[in-house]
């Protein structure tokens, strides 16, 4: 802070004229002039340094206020100072400037100065002096002028928020406030950084604050936790006050005196006056402060034990369990006997935890404190705690029930008889897979086929190939199936694309004319149906004779073609009517034949997910559906929808219906077997898993037999019973009876389909290792 000068040194120098200011400068010459400016540096100077010279710059203005109140006392008096005077009062601290100006006053009393002010009056008709202003004599083209100070005081910069200005310089004229520069030019600023700049602003005159280069590198030593004196060594090197080497001959030969090996009486009265205090209690000794532990008062505690008074004995009562004292085996030094052998640890260390007899091995030591700790101490002590925590506390009798008592009663297989349990006859003659297979109505023939193309019909019960014929030679024969009925013998087959309807030569001449008439039938109502707006349309698919004469000398007397291959065939019960499913067809996967009147329709424009399979109601107008995931009814008389059934399967390969109509079943890839009551729910009333692999074709036993199977592609079949009554209150039973073995399993695949006869308790199976096996 710039220093505060007296009042009368103020006054002193401004009654001087200029006139005066103008002989100081003529009759002084340089001398005066250079000390002039030299007091005006110095002070600059005194204000721009460091806090340590403030005591020094309070020590000149004493000697200033000193060496003004001698001058006055020279006013006083009419004597004029000598040149010695003069010299002596300059030593002892006046400047050049104040010297010469009282030298100029005392050295001459009849030299009147010119005033500096006018009189004037004010409002009421006072005189009123105006002075003027005062002129410090600064060169406007001093380049060594010292910057504009604040003299202000210790007074914050905030003060002065609300005016122009913010503070005053040593003339007593206002400081104006330096102006703020933009967004803009304060972003200027911050690209090009000036050297020392900080980003902070002085609080004393509210500009930019600047550092020197040295205060820079001692806030970043500081900053990098280094020590800020440049230079300084925090590791110097060890001073030894105290030799390590160890002197031969003492420094003293005196004896060792007598008090250094007689305890001292002095202490000993000490410590009784101490022991004394203790045992009177007016010493503690010193206890840590316990932590105190704020318990929450909302939540509540329960104590197990707490009215855990001595009971009597009692047959009811059963006391906690205790610990039982411990063996010579948990000794940390157990007798020989008690230690294991290499063997007997080795066995310990391999078997399981909760395998091991005990949870530790006997180990010997020398000693108790060698004993390591024990590194299950604290799984102990918590199942101690659980065993003490759930121990019963009251003896509760029991119910003493059978297991077995409480599941159902089934009846024993033999009950259930009669069922296949064995292989009869095994049929040969395919050349690769045996992809489908049905017996005929009347239960003497058995028609198959396969990879190779062809159709083939055995004898039932001998094994015997009675015919067979070869109708594709690029795709195989997917599905075979026999049409309803005895009154006539025709054999429907899809290969490929194609369907195909046989008459194989195996029957007397009267069935063979009847079986022609019904294939013959439609060939009249195409040519004698009347042509309407309504059927003008063309159909969608065209029966016609084979072309081939080899076929038709066979006995392929019908053929239609489709858009997708024929995956499945299933007849209606009338023997009229059959349904084809092509999975890959789209909204013509499923259609519907009417073989009267060789016509084929497509009940579905758009059907939602891939149809896998269709079956008729054994006996009402309802078509059934199966998509991936869901099984569709439909009433074909209404043509509208009656219910979705939900299996929960994630691909459904194959379904049945019961013969009464009322429950099905159905087959899954990923081996689950579905058992559906249609009267129950949409969901399904039981779900049987006893396959390892996927399941391809279940079927219902037509002859009035509570029997049903399954095939697998892990070449088995599964013979359930399956027994369903009219009444409602009644649930269905079913119960597994047997597992048929016999086929194998080539390239992942099993038994791809199966059969029932029509009256005996037979079943036929088709395998993917060429052979169809009758199981009796």
């Amino acid at each position: 802070m710039a220093p505060q000068y007296s009042t009368k040194k103020r006054k002193a120098i401004t009654h001087d004229s200029p006139e005066a200011d103008k002989l100081v400068l003529s009759d002084g010459g340089g001398d005066l002039h250079a000390g002039f400016l030299d007091g005006i540096i110095s002070q600059s100077e005194s204000e721009a340094s460091s806090p340590e010279n403030t005591d020094e710059s309070a020590y000149d203005e004493e000697d200033d206020d000193d060496g003004l109140k001698s001058s006055e006392e020279g006013f006083d008096s009419d004597e004029i100072p000598s040149h010695d005077e003069g010299e002596k009062r300059t030593n002892n601290g006046l400047n050049g400037t104040a010297q010469s100006n009282l030298d100029l006053i005392g050295g001459d009393e009849d030299t009147e100065l010119p005033p500096n002010h006018t009189v004037a009056e004010d409002a009421n008709g006072n005189p009123r002096y105006i002075y003027q202003d005062i002129d410090p004599v600064y060169a406007s083209d001093d380049s060594e002028s010292p910057e504009t100070t604040n003299t202000i005081g210790n007074i914050p910069l905030s003060f002065y928020d609300s005016y122009p200005h913010i503070g005053y310089d040593i003339n007593g004229k206002k400081i104006a406030r330096p102006a703020k520069g933009e967004a803009l030019d304060a972003l200027l600023d911050s690209i090009d950084i000036p050297k020392g700049w900080t980003g902070l602003t002085d609080p004393n005159t509210g500009k930019p604050l600047e550092l020197s280069e040295q205060e820079l590198n001692l806030l970043k030593r500081i900053q990098m936790n280094e020590v800020g004196e440049e230079g300084y060594d925090p590791y110097p090197a060890t001073v030894e006050y105290f030799t390590s080497r160890t002197e031969l001959m003492p420094l003293s030969a005196a004896p060792e005196p007598k008090r250094r090996f007689v305890p001292s009486k002095h202490e000993a009265k000490r410590v009784m006056k101490i022991v004394k205090a203790i045992r009177e209690g007016r010493i503690l000794p010193y206890k840590p402060p316990q932590e105190i532990i704020e318990e929450d008062v909302n939540v509540p505690h329960y104590d197990v034990w707490a009215n855990e008074a001595p009971r009597p004995d009692h047959a009811m009562n059963v006391p906690a369990p205790k610990v039982p004292p411990p063996g010579y085996d948990e000794s940390y030094h157990p007798p020989p006997e008690y230690l294991p052998d290499t063997k007997e640890k080795k066995a310990w260390e391999e078997a399981d935890d909760e395998d091991r007899p005990k949870d530790y091995l006997p180990t010997d030591h020398s000693s108790l404190r060698k004993v390591p700790g024990y590194d299950k101490l604290i799984k102990e002590k918590f199942e101690r705690c659980l065993d003490l925590y759930l121990a019963p506390r009251v003896r509760r009798s029991k119910l003493n029930i059978d297991p077995e008592s409480l599941l159902p009663k089934l009846p024993s297989p033999d009950e259930l008889r009669p069922f296949p349990t064995t292989c009869a006859t095994i049929f040969r003659g395919h050349l690769g897979r045996v992809r489908s297979l049905a017996v005929d109505p009347s239960g003497i023939w058995l028609a198959s086929g396969g990879d190779d193309g062809t159709i083939r019909v055995w004898e039932l019960l001998t094994g015997r190939q009675l015919w067979h014929v070869k109708i594709s030679s690029e795709d195989a024969v997917n599905v075979v199936r026999w049409r309803p009925g005895t009154d006539a013998v025709i054999l429907s087959a899809a290969a490929g694309d194609d369907l195909y309807f046989v008459i194989p030569p195996i029957t007397s001449p009267e069935v063979e004319d009847r079986s022609n008439t019904i294939l013959d039938e439609g060939f009249g109502y195409a040519s004698a149906k009347p042509t309407s707006d309504s059927m003008a349309k063309s159909p969608v698919t065209q029966w016609i004779r084979p072309t081939s004469a080899r076929l038709t000398d066979a006995g392929v007397l019908l053929k239609t073609h489709l858009r997708s291959t024929i995956r499945v065939v299933s007849w209606h019960r009338r023997g009229d009517y059959l349904t084809t499913v092509s999975p890959s067809g789209q909204s013509s996967s499923v259609a519907i034949h009417t073989l009267s009147k060789h016509l084929t329709q497509q009940p579905f424009r758009r059907l939602k997910g891939l149809a896998q399979s269709a079956k008729f109601h054994p006996t009402k107008p309802i078509f059934f559906v199966a998509t991936q995931r869901t099984i569709r009814s439909y009433d074909l008389s209404k043509q509208e929808l009656l219910k979705i059934i939900l299996p929960g399967a994630r691909w459904i390969s194959s379904f049945d219906v019961h013969p009464l109509g009322d429950n099905l079943i159905v087959g899954s890839y990923d081996k689950r077997l579905l058992w559906h009551d249609l009267d129950l729910s949409v969901r399904p009333y039981k779900t049987l898993r006893y396959h390892k692999k996927a399941i391809r074709q279940v079927k219902f036993h037509g002859g009035g037999m509570p029997l049903f199977a399954d095939a697998s592609d892990d070449g088995s079949l599964q013979i359930f019973h399956g027994k369903v009554v009219g009444d409602m209150m009644e649930n269905a039973t079913i119960v597994p009876v047997k597992v048929l073995k016999g086929h194998g399993v080539t390239g992942s695949l099993g038994v791809l389909d199966l059969d029932w006869h029509p009256r005996e308790p037979w079943c036929v199976s088709a395998g993917a290792d060429g052979t169809c096996r009758l199981w009796t």
